[in-house]
């Protein structure tokens, strides 16, 4: 279960944050390595347009109060603020990468009142997008396939 978890995560930290301000990843089948204090995973997500989008809406619905996206000389970089009832997280990642087959996120994320928790915490998290091809019979965009096979059906983009 603490792999699904920091899976879901990783996937969600590698879309490319708060994607309006940001380019899209090519439509198809990413994999993504996501490695933290807690270990590695790797996971696979198919993209289509707008699940990014779709997956930081659907991520954040309002619960952030800072989100600045800011291009570099190398890529992009990201401060954040959320909230939600009395857990708080602040962030901070560079986004580097073509986001045409390769995405490389680098984060530091402080959390503070988690249940059990003493005392804020500090996570640092590198996750390593590429694309591997087209997404496989029976994907749909914004699937996300587990190491185990299991598949975590994320929001799809509205249709225009």
């Amino acid at each position: 279960m603490k792999s699904v978890v920091l899976a879901a995560i990783a996937i969600l930290s590698s879309v490319p944050a708060f994607a309006e301000d940001l380019p899209q990843r090519k439509p198809g089948l990413w994999e993504t390595k996501s490695t933290g204090e807690q270990g590695e995973v790797v996971a696979k997500q198919c993209v289509g347009p707008g699940t990014d989008q779709s997956a930081i809406g659907g991520m954040t619905a309002g619960a952030c109060s800072k989100m600045l996206v800011t291009k570099t000389a190398t890529g992009y970089a990201v401060e954040t603020e959320c909230s939600m009832g009395p857990v708080k997280a602040s962030g901070s990642s560079v986004i580097t990468g073509d986001f045409e087959t390769s995405l490389r996120t680098e984060g530091t994320t402080k959390i503070s009142g988690m249940p059990g928790q003493s005392g804020p915490v500090e996570r640092k998290l590198v996750v390593e997008a590429k694309r591997l091809g087209d997404c496989g019979p029976g994907q749909k965009p914004g699937d996300i396939i587990m190491p185990d096979g299991k598949v975590i059906s994320m929001p799809q983009a509205p249709k225009p």
